[in-house]
């Protein structure tokens, strides 16, 4: 059986419970041998280590791999990523090519040389407390934007151990462009990475109170209950009964 496990999914940032999976497994009866956990931690691979009450994710327990992408939190300049797996899966897909006298453990045959070289460098440079440092700077400011849109009367959702603030949609196709926002149905959210200071945060709230303004006079915030739960909606009617 093949898990496919989030650590931060793309628009809401969830992380999956790896010991409740791992847990649920053992109480069906699944040894080790009968799944496979794949890991996806393209963007939070490298927040939620540095990130002090988040649960680890280590082979010390039974996952098989997790990937991690260099071009998003890391900011390498280039697409790329690492996928970390054991050495008994890499065995079942390694050969000898006789032309190169050497042995291909890649999946395509073939790899790019320049990448290693961009993780490396951006590695080498921020450092371990240079990664901490800005772990802890995304999770606080993404807490800050979500509290400034809930005291403005505005919903909003912010997912335990996110940096992924999920709000009501603004109404005007330019501010959406203007901000570069990604939206879906009545939802928006901001990925606040490392670049995204509170000055950026205040910035783009006074934008957005100052267009809403003239939005809320035209339509009325709509029910997000179902997107992002009814403790988080600001709705009139939710707004009423919290």
């Amino acid at each position: 059986m093949l898990i496919y496990v989030f650590v931060g999914t793309t628009y809401k940032g969830a992380i999956d419970d790896v010991d409740m999976i791992l847990q649920i497994l053992e109480n069906c009866g699944y040894s080790n041998d009968r799944f496979y956990i794949h890991c996806d931690a393209a963007l939070y691979g490298l927040i939620v280590p540095f990130i002090n009450h988040a649960k680890i994710i280590t082979f010390k327990k039974s996952i098989g791999s997790i990937s991690v992408s260099g071009h998003k939190f890391l900011g390498c300049s280039m697409l790329c990523g690492v996928q970390i797996t054991r050495k008994t899966y890499i065995a079942t897909i390694s050969k000898r090519v006789e032309y190169i006298a050497s042995i291909d453990n890649t999946i395509s045959g073939s790899r790019n040389g320049l990448a290693p070289i961009f993780l490396w460098y951006s590695l080498s440079m921020k450092g371990h407390v240079g990664l901490q440092q800005h772990a802890k700077m995304c999770y606080e400011n993404a807490r800050y934007l979500k509290d400034r849109l809930h005291k403005a009367g505005i919903s909003a959702m912010l997912n335990e151990l996110s940096n992924i603030v999920v709000f009501e949609r603004p109404c005007d196709d330019k501010f959406i462009r203007r901000w570069q926002l990604s939206c879906t149905r009545d939802t928006a959210h901001v990925v606040v990475m490392p670049g995204t200071t509170k000055e950026i945060i205040d910035n783009f709230f006074k934008d957005l109170m100052q267009e809403r303004e003239k939005w809320c006079g035209i339509t009325l915030a709509p029910c997000l209950a179902d997107d992002i739960g009814s403790q988080n909606c600001l709705c009139s009617y939710h707004n009423m009964h919290h």
